[in-house]
């Protein structure tokens, strides 16, 4: 499997720049009275334009071509709900590229990213083609760049037809009479905490009825804050296991690990010393130095849970696996909440009345806000 982060298994970025040179170039016109002269000029003046015209095709072909990796990931985000990017005036092509510019680097810092088709014109609106994974998807964004849309809604005709959702089957997964639920994630991988933002709820809702943890993904994509949080985190679950529920759904809001550290009233002290142990234990550090040990020469390694990334096949984040076998599940609280009531023999009372666990899905990275549903991963 290649490891590299993706959405919906997104390529990365490839920028060049072209400019169309026909917009600079004033079209000057002559009067001759030789006629042979004139005939000669005409057939000059025919061939520039035929070229012209050709540069022009060219240049806009390869514009649209290179201006990739833009908004199509905001699907994947929760971003398409209308928001302010930039007050950009009115050029569509500034538009383009400057949103293009922002939102990789502001935004998704990397994480992913996307390609812009087309932008055309309509309803006094920029109409945007977004590509992701070979699927096209329209939005629409304000001549000044201020607000983008995912959907406009033609008012002329008759409405769109709406269908009603179909019945959700019941997720298969092997069942015992306490599940055994692992999740897999990189602590800093957006998907990771998205999915982890969906579980936890379910994982306190069912409490001591099912053996739920968080694991970690053999290499981090990162840096090394991320190999250093996911150090204490171990630490946390396996000494002070009654405070990580607190730790992990502080964790999620911002990132923030000292805040959350006195938050949920952590012993630094025993955390300190078990992050030190854990350490020495599998060389998260010595790896972290050794880059001739780093995963394709580019992720350093985490080999705490290594065996049972090996066992159940993780390569990437989330990962789920119930029972020892890989699952598969949305991550919605209540996605979670059947997958996990799928697992039981007898399903107990939780499982009977799912009021108040919430159907919409949190937006990748940290922060609760609500976003779309995606499958992305990271890895």
């Amino acid at each position: 499997m290649t490891h590299f982060e993706k959405e919906e298994k997104s390529d990365g970025h490839h920028h060049e720049h072209h400019k169309d040179h026909e917009h600079h170039k004033p079209k000057v016109h002559h009067e001759h009275n030789n006629h042979e002269h004139g005939h000669k000029q005409g057939s000059e003046e025919t061939h520039k334009e035929h070229h012209k015209e050709h540069h022009s095709k060219k240049a806009k072909v390869d514009y649209w071509k290179i201006a990739s990796y833009v908004l199509a990931v905001l699907l994947l985000i929760s971003l398409f709900t209308g928001f302010k990017i930039l007050d950009l005036g009115s050029n569509k092509d500034s538009v383009a590229s400057e949103t293009l510019e922002y939102i990789n680097t502001n935004m998704l810092q990397g994480q992913a990213s996307a390609q812009l088709q087309e932008v055309t014109e309509e309803h006094g609106l920029y109409k945007m083609t977004l590509a992701l994974s070979g699927n096209n998807v329209d939005g629409y964004v304000t001549k000044d760049g201020a607000l983008f849309f995912t959907q406009a809604i033609d008012t002329s005709g008759e409405g769109p037809q709406v269908t009603p959702p179909a019945e959700q089957p019941t997720p298969t997964v092997v069942k015992s009479d306490k599940p055994v639920v692992e999740m897999f994630v990189m602590s800093h991988c957006p998907f990771g905490t998205q999915a982890e933002k969906g579980m936890l709820p379910i994982a306190n809702l069912f409490g001591d009825k099912i053996d739920f943890s968080i694991k970690f993904v053999y290499y981090a994509m990162h840096g090394k804050e991320e190999l250093d949080e996911q150090s204490k985190q171990v630490c946390i679950q396996d000494e002070q296991s009654d405070k990580f529920s607190d730790y992990l759904s502080c964790f999620l809001e911002a990132g923030d690990t000292e805040a959350c550290l006195k938050e949920a009233k952590i012993d630094t002290a025993d955390l300190k010393e078990c992050v030190a142990q854990l350490d020495k234990e599998f060389k998260i550090t010595e790896n972290f130095n050794k880059k001739s040990t780093w995963l394709s020469g580019k992720y350093p390694l985490f080999d705490v849970h290594k065996a049972e990334n090996e066992k159940y096949g993780i390569g990437g984040s989330p990962g789920l696996v119930i029972n020892g076998e890989q699952a598969n599940s949305a991550r919605s609280p209540s996605a979670y909440l059947a997958t996990v009531c799928a697992a039981f023999n007898d399903a107990p009372e939780e499982c009977e009345n799912s009021e108040g666990v919430s159907s919409e899905t949190y937006q990748p990275g940290f922060g609760y806000d609500k976003g779309a549903a995606t499958a992305a991963t990271c890895g």
